[in-house]
């Protein structure tokens, strides 16, 4: 399409979308200003990357010029507004997309449920009938794709951000290895454990996303030939308390991929354990840092303006000493040794959410609901950040109410490549059907 037509369709369906929770703002202006420099361009036969004239929506933690940064909250609404585009932005630009707007987030990206009490909470549009979750803290870049409204969205993740609002909506997410994506101009949460990453319907979308973004002219990425596919279930933790149809998904997955010609081996993985328990005995790093960044909002009166539940997530690291962070630092560094001698250059799957997206009334009823809700469903996808893994989550099949499950696929840190080449493969072969 002429990149002016989609620009107006975009913004025409954005504009009779029911949900008005989920962009916080649109960037109309803006949107048809680019839109026409594409139209010269690719009339001109000079495209600046594949996807010269694509729209995409962005996370409200990225820095637009002239705009005020919100991530989500009303307590930054007076800060001033940003000088300049955040790095990734500006890649963006330069490789021809289309900024379509700034969509919702969990406030300060803490939380896995997408909850919003101050923009609302988006509407998740696998089940119109019932308001159900649409994940977090990335809720409204999922929301956009799986809703039609854009092709692609970029997420952060430093918790499962990316990867389970993709579990939730049913679309692909890319959680990119830290310091793959220059993080200039994003508002952060975790400076340690803060990653970046496109959501979008199928794992193809999110390779040419990768490679625009990074100015690589062809993508690197290319579908893994299946008999060197060494997949690693892990044994430990990650099936724990999953439901039934997360389970039975799952594992019809993993048997067409060794049906197909993958080595699949299941092998215990005790590092997931230890890192479960070392965050039960000393605190969470991402805990830590969040708390430190916001650390005089929450002790002045911001913290009245917060959602109630983020408040109490950030304070529950008080409690952490110095001994505590130092022993989380050493042993999280232990850890990641040991994981990455077990996988070496294989790649691991397991599921990206233990459960499908939940009704949101009772979490917004029931603060105790909310944190066990939040626990159980961050599990999984947490587990790759505290071990410096980058990943893929895929949809995999519906439950009986037809909401989407998700397979998770993971690789060491910087094997970003290796990651999408294989999530292009088992995409082809798990979602066939």
């Amino acid at each position: 399409m002429d990149p002016c037509d989609l620009v107006e369709e975009t913004l025409a369906a954005i504009a009779a979308y029911p949900d008005k929770a989920l962009f916080i703002e649109v960037a109309a202006a803006r949107a048809r200003k680019e839109a026409a420099a594409s139209r010269s361009r690719l009339r001109a036969g000079l495209p600046l990357s594949a996807l010269d004239g694509v729209s995409m929506a962005w996370k409200d933690l990225f820095d637009v010029e002239g705009r005020v940064t919100t991530a989500g909250s009303v307590v930054l609404q007076s800060e001033p507004p940003a000088k300049r585009d955040a790095a990734l932005l500006r890649a963006a630009v330069r490789a021809g997309l289309i900024t379509i707007g700034l969509v919702n987030m969990s406030e300060f990206a803490y939380s896995s449920l997408g909850l919003n009490p101050h923009y609302g909470t988006p509407r998740n549009p696998r089940d119109p009938e019932i308001g159900r979750s649409p994940g977090g803290s990335s809720s409204g870049s999922a929301v956009a794709v799986a809703a039609g409204l854009a092709p692609l969205a970029i997420g952060t993740d430093s918790g499962g951000s990316i990867r389970i609002p993709a579990s939730f909506n049913g679309v692909v997410g890319y959680k990119s290895s830290t310091g793959h994506y220059p993080m200039d101009g994003v508002f952060p949460l975790s400076r340690t454990l803060d990653s970046l990453g496109p959501l979008a319907n199928t794992v193809e979308d999110c390779v040419l996303v990768d490679a625009a973004l990074r100015g690589v002219p062809t993508p690197e990425a290319r579908p893994a030939e299946l008999h060197s596919l060494r997949i690693v279930v892990p044994e430990t933790v990650v099936l724990d308390g999953c439901e039934a149809a997360v389970v039975a998904n799952f594992e019809t997955a993993i048997t067409e991929l060794a049906r197909a010609g993958a080595c699949v081996e299941r092998r215990a993985m005790p590092q997931l354990a230890k890192a479960m328990e070392l965050v039960a005995e000393r605190g969470h790093l991402l805990g830590a840092e969040a708390l430190q960044l916001h650390r005089k909002r929450l002790t002045g009166p911001d913290a009245d303006r917060m959602d109630r539940r983020v408040v109490e997530r950030m304070r529950l690291s008080e409690h952490m000493t110095a001994v505590d962070l130092d022993a989380v630092i050493q042993t999280r560094k232990r850890l990641i040794t040991e994981s990455n001698a077990l996988i070496g250059e294989a790649i691991v799957a397991f599921p990206t959410t233990s459960r499908v997206a939940m009704p949101v009334a009772p979490l917004e009823a029931d603060d105790g609901l909310f944190a066990r809700e939040n626990m159980q469903t961050v599990r999984n996808a947490m587990l790759g950040n505290f071990l410096d893994w980058c990943g893929v989550a895929i949809p995999n099949g519906v439950n009986e109410n037809g909401m989407p499950t998700s397979l998770l696929l993971s690789a060491v840190h910087g094997r970003d490549m290796a990651v999408l080449s294989a999530a292009l493969t088992v995409e082809a072969i798990i979602r066939a059907k």
